[in-house]
């Protein structure tokens, strides 16, 4: 072939320019051989070609310039001038049909010698006989319809591609004209190949290889039953079309079987060539929610019919590995030809109980039906085409051929080209008439509606009318857009092409069944490539389980709502349900980690969703809050009624020994105190929190220190003024004690500043350790040095109080309070410790129920403690309040000390 020299073309919409420059070849005529030569069928089949490669070499020096001895030598060696015969047929417009009679024999010989493959005669593939004859009969029906080119005949040329290997062949045949020769020509706009059209070949890398040249010439191309994406591709290959849909969507059905079946734990088992490593690819690229446990590759039969060993022992370590797993479906995407080997072997090593599920390839194929014994498997279900009944094709695909000899079982030509002979097709076709009726007419339809196309476009392309077709020369580049727009309706079925070449057809999942001779694959499901959904039949399935239950195949159940999935191993099928903790929630948007709940939510063990959290407060109603402000209350009566005795006796003795108008501050303070304890109750607000961190506090504050003065000035008068004159001296002249007071309230006016700026009041939600589905409503908790800070104030001034006290144990028992303030500073302490332990042990609101009844046990404490026993002379011994009694008193104090 010369270099540089190049075919272009052009394909812009529906418009095809012709195809230009393309080597030139010729094949000499005079090169065919005698028929005793090349005899094929029987036992004599594949051996066509017998003409050494030198003689060839040497008879055309055209050849030997163009370089094209190995090309020439091919085609020389497979054609012959062809005469009547069933493969060929002859007619205004021919086209080309590939189809696999033959299983195909991968050796070493057809890739070291140029020659055609051999076909092995021994195999027939009964199922590519009825696909021949499927194109024969619509060939038929269309030269004998009135409708549908009229006055135009129809012929064929079928070739048997032996299933894979004999692509090549066939298409330099279809490529070579009536002088079986392909020129070198600047243009081929005007160039007639042997065929218009072709219909195949069924595989998909043989499709592909055809594609790649047909393109070149521009003759369409329509393929049934090759699936592959590579074909869906308009700008690589413009001539391409099907009848069948691709293998995306083929992928897709079988995914949609396995959700509707919950199953997601799967074996998958492939073929070891491009139709198995396709599928696999698609599969794992569109399989979600579904994992493999394994997967292995099924040995493909390379040199011959039977297994090597190593290929052997291949199958039966798979076949281990099955009866081993717990995955229960196995995915089985291979082609026909390679399972009868594994099929048989599993069933002579027992395995049962799975249910496998078939491509297109071999979801249907009745010779895998008929292996003995092999129901005990399990159940077979398949991604199959939709079964279209071709009306008259059953008796036809068994009708005797129009040359077959008395019994003889002979069908052959006397010039046929090499794989145009089936000596044992119409034998086998006969006696299993009954396994091809009950496979149904599907991949039968794909044919048939092939050649439709075909005759539909060619129908538009001559113009025909009612009467008859302008019939002319037809170029193939000139059929390719008329293939591409065409839109018709057969046997109730759209037939039409989108974009990319693919029919609106769509797939149907069947079940292998059998207990019905004439209906060896029911139909169970329909899957429409359009809405890619999957529709079940009303009619029940047949498992191989007891009881017809559905088969189980998961690796792990699944999770009840409100658990997460922990993963167990690489597997995201395998894994462990744990119970969302409390507080979380379990969300669908992810399966493996628990949601927490917002702070203001709350949820138990288990949930599906938060709820709002209960917040809870000291409210009015409450049994302790009223039992709070009764005691309150009571107080605060109390305190009154001490104040207005205190008031109404300011000038008596017993009052001036209290500590006079200071007494009136101390009970002031503790009014204002008992007022406080209604901050307590009821909804916090950032002024009820105000008020109890301030004006509580510093009114407490107040009416200690006035204690401690009163304490103090009780020991300076008794012990200061006789032991250190001076310094109590010091002590009246500058007003001790409204200094003390006044640095002790300041401290006390800093601590709040501090404890105000830092943590300022203010009502919070604060979560319950116990139960953190409540939020207890209260005032911001002060920070604990703050806390410690303020506490410290007022405890240092109840141990100074208690000190003073305990010096003035011994004066005289009108002015001795040592008893009374030990009573109120052991009820301080105390009531310290108990309110500590109480928030400690009951959080939630009992914590500001404490606060606040620890508030009005110290108010009591004080009321009760220190004014209780004054109050009590005052109205009781009214006679011990004089100043008569409190100066004998004195005096006995004096002369006891001397």
């Amino acid at each position: 072939m010369h270099k540089g020299r190049e075919r272009e073309m052009e394909v812009q919409g529906d418009e095809v320019t012709a195809p230009r420059t393309v080597p030139e070849m010729h094949v000499n005529k005079s090169a065919q051989t005698d028929k005793n030569k090349h005899q094929v069928g029987g036992s004599k089949a594949g051996t066509c070609c017998s003409r050494s490669p030198a003689d060839w070499c040497s008879g055309s020096s055209a050849m030997r310039e163009a370089g094209l001895c190995f090309s020439a030598l091919l085609i020389a060696t497979s054609l012959k001038t062809l005469t009547a015969s069933d493969f060929h047929l002859a007619g205004d417009y021919v086209l080309g049909g590939l189809f696999s009679l033959h299983a195909e024999m991968v050796g070493k010989s057809p890739f070291i010698r140029a020659e055609v493959p051999r076909c092995q005669t021994f195999n027939l593939k009964i199922v590519g006989y009825s696909f021949l004859q499927a194109m024969r009969f619509a060939v038929e029906e269309i030269n004998n319809s009135s409708t549908l080119l009229p006055g135009i005949s129809l012929g064929y040329e079928m070739v048997d591609v032996c299933y894979h290997t004999n692509i090549v062949h066939p298409l330099l045949y279809f490529l070579a004209n009536n002088h079986s020769k392909v020129q070198l020509q600047e243009s081929y706009a005007r160039y007639q190949p042997r065929v218009l059209a072709v219909v195949g070949p069924d595989s998909s890398p043989g499709a592909v290889t055809m594609a790649s040249v047909l393109s070149f010439f521009l003759i369409p191309q329509i393929t049934y039953t090759a699936t592959t994406e590579s074909l869906r591709n308009p700008k690589r290959f413009p001539v391409a079309f099907r009848t069948i849909p691709s293998t995306e969507q083929m992928i897709k059905a079988m995914l949609l079987l396995l959700k509707h079946f919950h199953w997601n734990w799967v074996i998958v088992l492939f073929g070891d060539d491009d139709y198995g490593q396709e599928n696999l690819k698609l599969l794992r690229f569109w399989a979600t929610g579904v994992c493999i446990a394994f997967q292995e590759s099924i040995p493909v039969p390379r040199g011959s019919q039977k297994l090597s060993p190593e290929e052997q022992a291949k199958v039966q370590d798979i076949i281990n590995m099955l009866h081993q797993s717990t995955a229960k479906v196995v995915l089985v995407l291979t082609l026909d030809w390679t399972l009868p080997f594994f099929f048989q072997e599993a069933v002579r090593q027992n395995v049962t109980d799975l249910v496998w599920i078939g491509t297109e390839a071999w979801a249907t194929d009745p010779s895998l039906h008929s292996i003995t014994n092999i129901s005990r498997l399990g159940t077979f279900l398949g991604v199959a085409v939709r079964e279209v009944p071709i009306p008259g094709f059953n008796t036809f695909r068994v009708k005797a051929p129009s040359n077959q000899t008395g019994g003889a079982g002979t069908w052959a030509s006397d010039q046929g080209t090499c794989n145009q002979v089936c000596d044992q097709c119409f034998l086998v076709a006969k006696q299993r008439e009954k396994e091809l009726s009950g496979s149904g007419e599907r991949i039968d339809f794909n044919v048939y509606s092939a050649v439709y196309v075909i005759a539909h476009a060619l129908h538009r392309l001559l113009r025909c009318g009612s009467t008859g077709c302008h019939k002319r020369t037809v170029y193939p580049w000139q059929l390719l857009p008329e293939v591409r727009r065409v839109d018709f309706s057969l046997l109730n079925n759209k037939i039409r092409f989108d974009e990319n070449g693919d029919p609106p057809n769509s797939f149907a999942i069947v079940q292998w069944r059998w207990d019905q001779d004439n209906h060896l694959f029911k139909k169970i499901a329909y899957y429409s490539t359009m809405h890619q959904k999957l529709l079940f039949g009303t009619d029940n399935i047949s498992w191989h389980t007891p009881g017809n239950t559905v088969p189980v195949s998961i690796c792990s159940y699944q999770c009840i709502p409100g658990q997460r999935k922990k993963p167990i191993g690489l597997h995201p099928c395998c894994f462990e349900c744990v119970d969302c903790e409390a507080g979380t929630y379990f969300n669908n948007s992810d399966h493996y980690n628990c949601q927490p709940c917002p702070v203001t939510h709350w949820s138990s063990a288990r949930s599906q969703a938060c709820y709002p959290k209960v917040v809870t407060y000291l409210a009015w109603h409450d049994r302790r809050a009223v039992v709070l402000l009764i005691v309150s209350l009571l107080g605060l009566l109390t305190t009154l009624a001490t104040l207005l005795t205190f008031a109404f006796h300011l000038r008596t003795p017993m009052v001036k020994s209290a500590g006079g108008g200071m007494c009136l501050l101390m009970l002031a303070s503790l009014v204002i105190c008992f007022l406080n304890i209604l901050a307590y109750v009821g909804i916090p607000t950032e002024f009820k929190c105000v008020w109890r961190q301030t004006v509580s506090s510093f009114c407490f504050t107040l009416c200690i220190s006035c204690i401690v003065i009163r304490s103090l000035q009780i020991v300076c008068i008794f012990k200061l003024m006789a032991k250190l004159p001076k310094a109590y001296n010091y002590w009246t002249k500058y007003k001790g004690p409204y200094v003390f007071m006044a640095v002790v309230l300041a401290l006390k006016a800093v601590t709040l500043m501090i404890n105000f700026i830092i943590s300022s009041p203010a009502p919070v939600q604060l979560p319950l350790v116990d139960n953190p589905a409540i939020l207890v409503l209260d005032c911001k908790k002060t920070p604990a040095f703050l806390q410690m800070l303020d506490t410290a104030l007022d405890m240092s001034l109840s141990v100074l109080c208690f000190c003073f006290a305990y010096v003035g144990k011994a004066f005289p028992k009108t002015y001795n309070e040592a008893k009374y303030i030990t009573l109120w500073t052991t009820s301080y302490f105390t009531s310290w410790v108990i309110l500590f332990v109480a928030i400690t042990v009951y959080p939630g609101v009992l914590v500001p129920f404490y606060s606040a009844l620890f508030n009005v046990v110290n108010l009591l404490g004080i009321v009760i403690g220190y004014f209780g026993p004054k109050c009590y002379i005052i109205f009781f011994h009214p006679e011990r309040n004089t100043s008569a009694y409190f100066q004998t008193d004195i005096q006995t104090y004096t002369m006891r000390r001397k």
